[in-house]
This record gives C-alpha cells, structure tokens and sequence, in this order.
C-alpha cells in the first residue's frame, strides 16, 4: 500500500491543537511537508518544532484568524504564488451549542463565513496548483452531524451540512483532475471542542460530566471516547496515493456510535 506522501505539501488548518493538530502530526509522519494555519502565532511556532522531530521535511506556518474571511483569503494568496499546495485540511472551531429556534440570524451567517467561505476562499488558491500536479486531496474535517444531526447544537447542524454538500459538489468537478474531496466526520474524541459540548450538556441536565461521559460512553460500541491520533490517521489515510479512488464520501470516525450507514 502506498502511503508515502514525501514531496507533498499540506495546508492544515487550526492546526495548534485538537483534530487539526493530530492530522498534521500524521501527514508529517508519512513524510508530508506540512504548513500549519492558525491564529496563534506563539502556538504554531510550538507545533513546527514538533513536527521538525518527526521527518527531515521543511514545515511552515501562515497566521490568519477564520473570524476574518479576508485574512485567511490574504494568506493562502500570499503562499500559493510561490509554492504548490498537494493537500488541503479544512478545519476550524465549531459554533457555539444551542438551539437552532433559539439562535439569531447572524450566528448562522457568522459561522457559514467562517466554515464555508473560508474553505472556498482555501479550495480556490490551491486548486490551480492541484491540477498542474495532476494530485490533489481536500478533506474537510466536519461532524457526525452531517448523518444525523446532534441536539443542541442547531447552528453547526446546519452549517456543517451545507459544507458536506459544498464538498460532495466539488468531488464531482474535481475529480477528472485527480482531485479528491472527502469529508471526515469526527465522533466524541478527546478535545478541547469535546470537553465543551460535554460540560454544555451537564449544565443544561444539571447532572455532573461524569455522568454525561458515562452517557455518551454507554453508546459507542468502541466503549470510550476516540483518541485524536485515530481521527489523524484516518484523515492521512485519505490523503495518501492509496486513497486515489475514494472521492466525494462522508467518513465517520466514531466507534461506531452513528445509528445510521
């Protein structure tokens, strides 16, 4: 199987931590040259010295807040003029919990401009470059709520949605040019996002996160939580050579915690 992504370069967005992060470790293993994207210039600095130690590629960082549509437009413009882009890792914060009957217009708008903006703005720049290579991977990293929609988080129900069909477009226009466009669908795994949704559920029953981890736990067949460097690998996965002919699907990472196929 041939995973060897040496010679390729990914932009990995919100990359200091989480999700972002376990996937830019993963691509780096596989001896991808990976430039990270976030807004925290201190912290991207920490994860290049990480990612240094892992192969003998070149790693870079660009900064951009995803609140600001043309920051991140102004940054991966700046990059692609001089440098090809092979791989794409959509990903950013998700919006905050609660109702969609209860949220007001302009959180729908925030977050849509942050999710789906931003990624056309990134799809855009580096598209051109994907298909002089003649390879390309664009993943999006989105949520279990794409299948089957989580309550209490009505918003990003609703934009992560409009984003999964977005990319399912995309696979279908990208693919003569050997283009792929995959989403990954993370399910509870351990991160700062997780530790929120967790702590938002227990106050809202008024019950303590230990008991709302022993809840969720009690419905994934895996019998825990997933560890990020499992959502990583499958992100990597997806974007290796061996991946050339799996385009346009939604792909849960969750235990096996989805009631549906």
């Amino acid at each position: 199987m041939n995973l060897d992504l040496t010679g390729k370069t990914a932009v990995v967005c919100g990359s200091t931590q989480g999700l972002g992060y376990a996937s830019a470790v993963e691509l780096a293993l596989l001896g991808c040259s990976v430039v990270l994207m976030a807004r925290n210039e201190e912290k991207l600095k920490e994860v290049i010295k990480t990612l240094s130690q892992l192969n003998g590629q070149t790693h870079q960082y660009l900064v951009a807040d995803f609140a600001d549509n043309n920051a991140v437009k102004a940054s991966i413009d700046g990059f692609v003029k001089n440098n090809t882009v092979h791989i794409l890792v959509n990903n950013t914060g998700g919006p905050a919990g609660g109702t969609a009957l209860n949220a007001r217009p302009e959180e729908f708008l925030s977050a849509f401009n942050s999710h789906l903006i931003n990624n056309q703005h990134l799809t855009q720049a580096v598209v051109p470059g994907m298909k002089a290579a003649g390879f390309g991977r664009i993943i999006n990293i989105i949520s279990t709520s794409v299948k089957s929609p989580i309550a209490g988080l009505g918003v990003s129900n609703t934009i992560r949605a409009a984003v999964a069909n977005w990319a399912k477009t995309l696979a279908t226009e990208l693919g003569p040019f050997g283009i792929t466009v995959n989403n990954v669908l993370p399910g509870f795994t351990k991160t700062v996002r997780a530790d929120y949704v967790i702590s938002s559920k227990a106050k809202a029953a008024n019950i303590s996160e230990d008991e709302v981890m022993k809840n969720l736990v009690a419905e994934i067949p895996a019998g825990r939580i997933g560890e990020p460097q499992e959502f990583g690998a499958a992100v990597a996965f997806l974007c290796s050579p061996a991946a050339a002919y799996i385009n346009g699907i939604n792909l849960p990472v969750d235990g096996g915690r989805l009631g549906c196929l």
